[in-house]
């Protein structure tokens, strides 16, 4: 796993043809093919109708019943509230989590920002502990950096 080579795929979908929806999922999958510690891979988007509510967007993986999710609540709702990227090395340690599935272990969520404001961020759960390295957490960051101008 090369994430210079991520980025630089990711940055090519996000900049390339289509919906913003479609280069969310393409981001999605490009994520969950490449790296293979992320087992569910996806984006929750502010709702524009309900304030301070998260609305999944695309993802790949495991269908998940959190759908909608309130800013606050479980690791999301914390990174949709602060706007600052949360990695959570062993999630059974973590007071404020909603488990999505038994086998999750780690998860990291990053916002994505333009001009300040919170649009939505990129979630990402591991069926391994201490997956996300400080090099991964990079890579996501500098993916929502990029996703912030097609928003």
């Amino acid at each position: 796993m090369n994430t210079e080579s991520i980025l630089k795929k990711a940055k090519e979908i996000i900049h390339g043809e289509g919906s913003r929806d479609e280069k969310l999922q393409s981001v999605c999958e490009l994520l969950d093919r490449e790296v293979e510690l992320f087992d569910w891979t996806g984006f929750y988007l502010s709702d524009p109708n309900e304030e301070r509510m998260l609305e999944l967007g695309p993802f790949v993986g495991e269908a998940t019943d959190h759908t909608r999710i309130p800013y606050g609540i479980g690791i999301c709702g914390q990174a949709a509230e602060t706007h600052e990227t949360f990695v959570v090395q062993d999630v059974s340690k973590a007071d404020n989590y909603l488990a999505c599935s038994v086998d999750v272990k780690s998860e990291i969520v990053v916002p994505i920002m333009k001009n300040g404001e919170f649009l939505g961020e990129l979630d990402i759960d591991s069926n391994t502990k201490n997956a996300i390295s400080p090099e991964l957490t990079r890579l996501c960051e500098e993916i929502c950096e990029e996703l912030a101008h097609i928003f």
